[in-house]
């Protein structure tokens, strides 16, 4: 085995994930492809590599992966799920134009210190829409 395989297998342990082959592959393609991909986006990309994949164990898989806090699963406004291999605390800005999610840096600190008092916060998330540098 080469080690780039073995950094993934081991990722997937770690979480309590058995490294079965299609989820070593998505999570391969998650770690490549840091763009926010939709599971569709994903079972396309790998179903002429791996014939045997199917959409549903794209969409369990990802599941799985977002449980065990692996991959932040995001949705900015469409009804269509994203999913982000950074699970780090940081903000998404959206284009408008062009559809790109782009990750930016936020400090956790300034997250914390705008939590609503008497509340449970179970998830934060902060995110913009407007038109990236490219399409400007």
């Amino acid at each position: 085995m080469n080690d780039h395989y073995d950094k993934i297998k081991n990722l997937l342990i770690q979480k309590n994930i058995r490294p079965s082959m299609h989820r070593i592959k998505i999570l391969e393609y998650l770690l490549a492809n840091e763009t926010h991909p939709t599971a569709d986006r994903i079972y396309n990309a790998l179903s002429a590599e791996l014939p045997t994949v199917s959409r549903m164990t794209v969409y369990n898989t990802l599941a799985i992966f977002t449980e065990r806090e692996l991959v932040h699963e995001i949705s900015i406004g469409e009804n269509e799920s994203r999913y982000d291999i950074v699970t780090e605390p940081h903000g998404h800005f959206k284009c408008t134009s062009c559809g790109t999610i782009y990750n930016f840096d936020i400090k956790a600190d300034l997250l914390a210190s705008i939590e609503p008092v008497d509340f449970k916060v179970m998830e934060r998330d902060v995110y913009f829409k407007g038109i990236c540098p490219k399409c400007l």
